[in-house]
């Protein structure tokens, strides 16, 4: 084969190499860190990107958050009671050259940082603290981890405890405890649903006596009102026929004959009971003349041939 030939593939194939090489590719989520003869050179982003062969490394540094698990340990509370505790912390790395440079593991270092801190937090609080403060806990951790993993180009985004496990003997007292608990809030429960349905069924047997005195109050007022207008028909009836008498007898004019047929009326009446009556009328001469004149004007009127009964007088009668 021709020298010159194979010159030229050597040098193609060289210059193949050299220029894959020359090339790195970085992945959106990742970042390069180019070291030059053992200094750092340069931040390489994502994409297509070209480097000095043979003298250029590229480090690359992964930007995506991560899940550390902190084993579980044993942590005394304030009130000497020992539990059992893990977490779970979410870091993201935000500086790829104080991370690579600042510490040689940040994964091992936060977790470690965060099991002395989990001891500190927890110590300073009582068992039910421990129990019902989860979200304080969790931002204390988050708070301190955070502040100390800044330097290294770390954030802590979130700390969260995945169980707080207090001794066996301490968890069935606790049982027990929330048990009489509940019974007594049933208790109660059941108290105040017997009292509210006694005072409600007080209330509508109060309100139906209510109602039934109102009803009993308008039923008097209706009979008052009924009676009190009977007496008024009644009475208004006594005086139209009071004044329909006296309107007849001003316009028949009459005599003392009328008068003299109402006293005889009367004597009946007058003469009811046991006892002994002398009647002495007044004006009895008139009377006697009004009977008279009644008398003749009776005679006067009856057929020939019938004969007229004689008047008693009343002073014959007595």
């Amino acid at each position: 084969m021709n020298p010159v030939v194979l010159f030229l593939l050597a040098a193609a194939i060289f210059a193949f190499i050299i220029v894959a090489m020359s090339v790195r590719i970085i992945r959106p989520f990742e970042k390069g860190l180019v070291e030059r003869l053992g200094k750092y050179q340069r931040l390489l982003d994502p994409g297509l990107n070209m480097i000095v062969p043979f003298f250029d490394v590229v480090i690359k540094v992964d930007m995506r958050e991560v899940v550390l698990d902190v084993p579980p340990q044993l942590v005394i509370t304030k009130d000497n009671v020992g539990v059992d505790v893990d977490a779970i912390i979410y870091a993201q790395v935000t500086d790829p050259v104080r991370s690579r440079y600042e510490i040689a593991n940040y994964i091992l270092a936060a977790t470690k940082l965060a099991q002395t801190n989990l001891r500190n937090v927890i110590g300073e609080l009582d068992l039910d603290a421990c129990l019902t403060s989860r979200d304080q806990i969790n931002g204390q951790l988050r708070d301190v981890l955070d502040a100390a993993t800044d330097k290294w180009g770390v954030k802590v985004n979130r700390v969260e405890l995945q169980r707080i496990d207090p001794p066996h003997d301490i968890t069935e007292a606790m049982s027990r405890q929330m048990k009489a608990e509940r019974e007594k809030r049933a208790t109660i429960l059941e108290a105040e649903a017997v009292r509210q349905a006694e005072i409600e069924k007080a209330e509508g047997s109060k309100r139906a006596r209510v109602l039934e005195a109102e009803g009993a109050a308008e039923a008097v007022r209706k009979t008052a009102d009924a009676e009190k207008y009977r007496q008024i028909a009644v009475a208004e009836g006594e005086g139209q026929a009071i004044n329909t008498v006296f309107s007849a007898i001003h316009a028949g004019k009459p005599n003392n004959e009328i008068i003299t047929i109402k006293y005889l009326e009367m004597l009946p009446k007058l003469a009811e009971g046991k006892a002994n009556k002398i009647f002495l009328p007044y004006e009895a001469t008139g009377i006697i003349s009004s009977l008279a004149a009644m008398v003749e004007g009776i005679k006067k009127d009856e057929p020939e041939g019938e004969k007229s009964s004689p008047m008693i007088s009343p002073m014959d009668r007595q």
